[in-house]
């Protein structure tokens, strides 16, 4: 006899086109609206809020279903310092002449540099790991699939609730990432994939002109 798999009905939005359209353009506007900040406020973020983003980054799909994410959210200024000093080391490193002319060149509209302040005045950090090794429900060990794929899409998720929220956000990528393990007391089955900054843009934040500039349509899509 086969298998029997369980099956739910999926939840359905039975739209015209015109509302698909209309709902397009409104989300298309809301979007837009996101830019990346390096200057927060240390306006205080209600932990439900985090954590109502977290329950939203949590319904993403991922490779059968393992779900290999698990988010650290860092309040407590003592992390938040040790993150801080640990990030600048790498960043120091990393425009000192690590990355290359290329890159450091590509960075220069952008404005960035060593000094990562940000990381102990905003509000929030989330460090983001993949979890490379699972558990099932019985405590059993399980392989996971897609993970990094998987997690990409549960961060993009993550982001998305938090702009939702009326909050600013900063992907930030030092490399090596190691010292996230290290200072957040993480098994060794999982890896730092980014840590997110998160809070309200401070008064004086600016977003750099060149980062406002996305390619257009026709340049990042196929139709046939």
């Amino acid at each position: 006899m086969a298998d029997y798999t369980p099956m739910d009905l999926p939840d359905r939005s039975q739209l015209s086109d015109e509302e698909s359209l209309s709902r397009c353009y409104d989300y298309l506007r809301f979007i837009q609206r996101r830019h990346s900040v390096r200057d927060f406020a240390d306006t205080p973020v209600p932990k439900e809020v985090i954590e109502t983003a977290i329950r939203a980054a949590g319904t993403a799909p991922s490779g059968a279903n393992h779900q290999p994410w698990h988010f650290v959210c860092v309040t407590d200024p003592d992390k938040k310092r040790q993150i801080r000093l640990a990030a600048e080391t790498e960043e120091r490193a990393f425009y000192d002449g690590k990355a290359g002319a290329e890159w450091l060149n590509d960075l220069k509209p952008l404005g960035t540099d060593a000094n990562k302040s940000f990381l102990e005045v905003a509000p929030w950090l989330i460090a983001i790991f993949i979890e490379r090794k699972g558990q099932d429900n019985a405590g059993n060990k399980r392989k996971n699939y897609y993970m990094p794929e998987s997690v990409g899409i549960a961060t993009g998720f993550l982001i998305n609730a938090l702009h939702a929220a009326g909050l600013a956000t900063l992907t930030h990528t030092p490399s090596p990432m190691q010292f996230l393990s290290d200072i957040l007391q993480r098994p060794t089955t999982e890896r730092p994939f980014l840590l997110l900054v998160v809070g309200h843009a401070a008064e004086q934040a600016q977003v750099p002109s060149a980062a406002k500039a996305k390619k257009a349509l026709e340049q990042i899509s196929t139709f046939f």
